[in-house]
């Protein structure tokens, strides 16, 4: 029988995970008993995504603004300068909040006219009617309140980020605006940078203009602070509001975690499963123009069949060009050949011209994310089947 049906990604529910759960047995059990329930298959090279949130929640990866206001004493003496924060109560009120109980002063240095990731804090027409330089212009917070008014409303939340982050602050902070680094420098010597994904080219910006202390918030809570949560690799970077004074943080040791899923649905079933922790999806929303990568990497561990980018042939350009004189079954027997006699690394020539390539974790975990959700559909794991199927596979 010709097969009839390529990738599919089903959202496996689990029970609710609390700290100390043993979650390696909870994943895969939820996981045989989606597939006795449904009547599928465990398959060799299914992919098996678990969301990071999960993995975090059983480590009790959870941190107070105490730990952090703790740790920020520990590593600045007095007034910081905060660089490029991520606009969201979600990502980014409770650090600052956390910062702000440590009694330093704060200098708050946001980006416009929108955040690292897309959110904006003002209209970039307006901007541009008003003859505003993003590369050069630097803004104070009256400017800002008297160019574009008194509420800057988010699109999507409804709300004033910069209104949020001054009430945190009170009296203890001072909002500016440029898109230069460098600008904070007028202000403080004693950095953190707040940004994701470009973290490290600011960091390296500030120190060769000759800032004192640089750190990033992934220097902080990279260690424990009297008991709590921690992150080695990426400190706050990756956290998530848990409750009013307490962040749940990216989880650690994630490669031994996927690494004993992996080994444990081989003893259930036989069957050879890739298994990746994911967190956000890196893709961008066309209307809101937000980048829905805040997390500081889609996936923080993944099996070894995960790494590296696809190699695939863009079957209508083959299509269209070579087999063009070819129809019906001729042709789809063409394409099999074609595929089966691919070589390797088929990216640089033109028969892959049109295909991604993005890394394979980036892409699964961007399916992943939006099956999961990131709401109440309660699946919190993902078993993504035929993703490394094509056209000539039986």
């Amino acid at each position: 029988m010709v097969r009839t049906v390529g990738t599919i990604a089903r959202g496996i529910r689990t029970p609710i995970i609390k700290k100390g759960d043993d979650l390696v047995s909870i994943v895969v059990d939820s996981l045989l008993k989606a597939a006795a329930s449904e009547n599928f298959q465990i398959r060799d090279n299914d992919v098996l995504g678990i969301t990071e949130s999960l993995l975090a929640r059983a480590q009790g990866n959870y941190a107070s603004i105490d730990a952090i206001s703790k740790d920020i004493k520990n590593k600045f003496p007095s007034t910081i300068g905060l660089v490029f924060p991520i606009l969201s109560r979600n990502r980014f009120s409770l650090i600052l909040k956390g910062i702000i109980s440590s009694g330093r002063k704060v200098v708050l240095l946001l980006s416009y006219p929108s955040d690292e990731v897309g959110n904006h804090l003002m209209d970039i027409d307006k901007m541009d009617e008003l003859d505003i330089n993003p590369y050069t212009d630097v803004l104070t917070e009256s400017d800002y309140r008297r160019l574009f008014g008194d509420k800057v409303l988010h699109p999507f939340t409804a709300v004033d980020y910069v209104d949020i982050y001054k009430n945190i602050g009170k009296d203890n902070i001072e909002i500016i605006f440029s898109n230069n680094p460098k600008t904070i420098l007028d202000y403080t010597k004693d950095v953190l940078v707040a940004n994701v994904h470009e973290r490290q080219r600011t960091k390296r910006i500030l120190k060769n203009a000759g800032a004192n202390i640089v750190l990033g918030l992934d220097d902080i809570l990279n260690s424990s602070i009297d008991g709590s949560g921690y992150n080695p690799d990426y400190g706050l970077l990756g956290s998530n509001l848990a409750t009013s004074t307490e962040l749940k943080l990216f989880p650690r040791d994630c490669q031994t975690f996927v690494e004993k899923v992996q080994a444990r649905i081989k003893e259930e079933t036989g069957k050879h499963v890739e298994v990746m922790i994911y967190g956000d999806g890196a893709f961008k929303d066309p209307v809101g123009k937000i980048w829905e990568l805040a997390d500081p990497v889609v996936s923080p561990g993944y099996t070894k069949g995960l790494e590296g980018t696809p190699n695939e042939l863009k079957l209508k350009y083959i299509v269209d060009t070579e087999l063009s004189n070819l129809s019906g079954e001729e042709v789809a027997d063409a394409v099999r050949k074609k595929i089966n006699n691919k070589e390797s690394n088929v990216v640089k020539e033109n028969d892959s011209l049109g295909t991604t390539p993005r890394r394979l974790t980036d892409l699964l975990g961007s399916l992943c994310d939006l099956v999961s959700g990131s709401g109440d559909k309660g699946t919190p794991v993902v078993l993504v089947q035929g993703y490394f199927d094509n056209y000539a596979s039986s």
